[in-house]
């Protein structure tokens, strides 16, 4: 008989970003990192591949975004909040629109948090994970 712990098998997958629309590759971010195009796929398990995303910083955003996409932090604090609109969050840390996206559609649990983890992001088309053989996933 199996045992319930077995090995999980993570594979590496590569993004390329560059003149995309940011929604598209999220979603594909997302799927991969849930697991959800393997077949033993089961929602309480975190069985998800490893993503690597590059050229964030030639992610598309469609319509009138870049001007009225805002993102928020907040430190705590009263009156912590900063806001930022997305052509200011792409010149000062362009990775941040891929990775919030991606967020975004990953669950809010523990789990999430996990499959989260595994996304590594970069803005120029370099990356430090070669020794991972990661393979290339277009966009459709």
């Amino acid at each position: 008989m199996a045992s319930a712990h077995t090995a999980v098998d993570r594979r590496w997958h590569v993004i390329d970003a560059e003149g995309q629309v940011l929604g598209r590759i999220a979603t594909v971010a997302a799927r991969l990192l849930q697991g959800k195009h393997k077949v033993r796929y089961t929602p309480f398990i975190d069985i998800g591949d490893h993503v690597v995303v590059v050229n964030a910083a030639k992610v598309k955003l469609t319509g009138r975004k870049e001007d009225q996409k805002i993102y928020r932090q907040h430190s705590g604090y009263e009156g912590g909040l900063r806001e930022e609109r997305a052509r200011l969050v792409r010149q000062r840390k362009p990775e941040r629109l891929v990775e919030e996206a991606v967020r975004g559609m990953l669950p809010k649990t523990k789990i999430g948090e996990a499959m989260y983890r595994k996304l590594k992001v970069y803005a120029g088309p370099d990356h430090p994970h070669a020794a991972q053989k990661p393979s290339k996933r277009e966009v459709a």
